[in-house]
């Protein structure tokens, strides 16, 4: 089993929340998936809702979890956020593509530039 992830955490005291960046490692398997959608479940639930996965030290990442992730998308959109997707392979694309996501995401070549992305969103 691979490092699922870290998660960069940082508190804001002004009424703009910035992005949370998650950095995923490794293979992203079955048996990954539950726990990536249990780390996003915990920062919604404390109302972090602008989130940025870097997949850019992932080597694989398990199609069956792309509608789960397009799914918890659209409910940190409802709530007033979004996740963004950044350092994604060729590979990666493909999966994400064959799997329904591509026109789901917004897909950055480096995390920096997805936080920079919502600075344009309030």
């Amino acid at each position: 089993m691979s490092e699922l992830a870290q998660v960069e955490v940082v508190p804001t005291t002004s009424k703009i929340e910035k992005p949370t960046t998650m950095v995923l490692e490794g293979e992203i398997g079955k048996d990954e998936l539950p726990q990536l959608a249990d780390m996003l479940f915990r920062l919604a639930h404390r109302g972090i809702t602008r989130i940025v996965i870097d997949f850019e030290g992932v080597t694989h990442f398990d199609f069956r979890g792309v509608k789960p992730l397009v799914q918890r998308a659209e409910l940190f959109r409802v709530a007033g956020g979004d996740i963004k997707l950044s350092g994604l392979t060729p590979y990666l694309h493909a999966i994400f593509r064959s799997a329904g996501g591509a026109g789901a995401f917004d897909f950055y070549a480096q995390k920096d530039d997805a936080v920079s992305a919502f600075k344009g969103s309030v």
